[in-house]
């Protein structure tokens, strides 16, 4: 049953906002705009947040708990904005649904306040990288769009401006369409799915659902840009054919329409992107080059395939396309080249917080490899690795709190080291790799166990790297 956000969001309606993230206090900032009363429920202690959200939440009157989310706040609720790091299954929560209350994330509310044509992104990995690509595209083409959502601005922000673009272009996690309702885009983009956020989610195939999720507002006429060569990805599409569901199923990275089935494919020759009609392949074919551009390799090859499926779908021209691709660059600690030391490659790729990013990393890679790898353990397991790891990797260097557990995994494939910082696992892996061997941080896992944040572990991968240069131009 659809739900009226805009009925229930007037002047006077209470509405709980749990978690106090950013996104928490972008929905904030929307819903002061609506003159509801606001409240707050944050899971954190009072005194980790900072002083001047203190403030100014008390100058708008928002009641703010701390510690704890309590049933007895949510339950007085007329509707409840929950924030993607919480998860759904909380008791507050639980007692809140029970009474009939919506609780929903930022992504519902895009259905009834915003104006505009929607381009969502989801997929374990490449999200960010596709999200940004498609933003570039359309602006190169000439059109107004808001890049943002699970990356830079939360989607709550864009709602409470002046809503000026003619397309918004946002990642979503699975988090997020975990509670994003009755949210449509026009164009949906699943990229990839690999087992990741594993503690969060009763079972891998519960993920797969939450990815699978966001397409199931698309009506006709709208348009779904899938990986059919992803084996997940391919055997859901197979089990909706066999229900009539309106996705067919093929191979290689294709857009359909959900309304007539009609669709165009990409895919790679050489360094080239292929388009035609999914059915006739071989009539009025486009053909974007990608040699010379930052998306020439392996896995931004896919991503740039995927981007251009969604733009073409928006209306944008080949010549717009490719001039656009020529002068992308890639987002930080993404198989991003450091340096190159005594004739060894240096790549930091921190964002690869799960195996399928790995896989996809290594994949990519054309001489022998020193893997750093490691951190906090996502449950995913590591086995689809091991083949890589052992036709590519010379050796790997483990830290973190999954070291021991990544060791085990790896000891037939590999030869192992440990390391217990950033810096010496960089000075380590100097020492094991051989030159004309590339040197790469990859980890397969999260990074709180060591660092703030993925960024904050690429930093310190870079500043150790510079260590090397100095100490080689001595």
């Amino acid at each position: 049953m659809s739900t009226n956000l805009k009925e229930i969001l007037q002047p006077g309606a209470h509405v709980v906002v749990v978690g106090l993230g950013k996104s928490g206090v972008s929905a904030v900032r929307f819903l002061l705009k609506l003159g509801v009363k606001i409240s707050v429920s944050e899971g954190g202690r009072q005194e980790n947040l900072e002083g001047d959200l203190v403030r100014w939440l008390k100058e708008k009157r928002v009641f703010v708990e701390t510690g704890g989310h309590t049933s007895e706040l949510l339950t007085s609720a007329d509707c409840i904005l929950v924030s993607p790091g919480v998860p759904l299954g909380i008791a507050a929560l639980a007692a809140a649904r029970q009474k009939g209350i919506p609780v929903v994330g930022e992504l519902a509310l895009a259905k009834d306040f915003l104006k505009g044509k929607v381009v969502a992104v989801t997929g374990t990995n490449g999200k960010s990288t596709v999200t940004t690509l498609i933003g570039d595209l359309l602006t190169g083409s000439g059109k107004k769009a808001f890049v943002g959502g699970n990356i830079g601005i939360p989607l709550a922000e864009y709602l409470a401006g002046p809503q000026e673009s003619e397309v918004v272009v946002l990642e979503v996690s699975s988090f997020q369409l975990d509670s994003a309702g009755d949210f449509r885009p026009q164009v949906g983009v699943l990229l990839n799915i690999t087992p990741d956020h594993l503690n969060r989610y009763a079972s891998y195939g519960a993920y797969v659902e939450s990815k699978m999720s966001l397409f199931k507002n698309q009506q006709p006429g709208d348009v779904a840009v899938v990986n059919g060569d992803d084996s997940v990805i391919a055997e859901w599409l197979g089990k909706a054919a066999e229900q009539k569901s309106p996705w067919p199923v093929r191979s290689g990275i294709r857009q359909y329409s959900s309304g007539d089935r009609i669709g165009m494919a990409a895919c790679l020759c050489g360094t080239k992107v292929r388009i035609a009609t999914a059915d006739e392949p071989d009539k009025n074919a486009e053909e974007y080059e990608l040699a010379g551009t930052s998306l020439a390799q392996a896995p931004n090859t896919e991503n740039a395939m995927a981007a251009i499926l969604a733009v073409r779908a928006m209306g944008c021209s080949q010549e717009d396309i490719q001039k656009s691709l020529a002068g992308f660059t890639p987002l930080p600690h993404r198989l991003a080249l450091v340096a190159e030391v005594d004739g060894v490659s240096y790549y930091d790729d921190s964002k690869a917080t799960n195996v399928g990013a790995v896989f996809s990393a290594l994949a990519g890679m054309k001489q022998p490899v020193v893997l750093i790898a490691g951190g906090r353990d996502k449950g995913g397991g590591y086995e689809m690795l091991r083949p890589l790891v052992q036709e590519k990797v010379r050796a790997m260097v483990l830290i973190g709190e999954a070291r021991e557990a990544m060791a085990e995994a790896f000891a037939k494939s590999t030869r192992i080291a440990f390391a217990e910082e950033m810096d010496g696992a960089v000075r380590l892996a100097r020492t094991l790799a051989e030159k004309g061997d590339a040197v790469l941080l990859s980890p397969a896992c999260a990074s709180f166990d060591m660092f703030r944040s993925y960024s904050h572990r690429g930093e310190m991968f870079v500043q150790a790297v510079s260590g090397l240069g100095r100490q080689e131009a001595r």
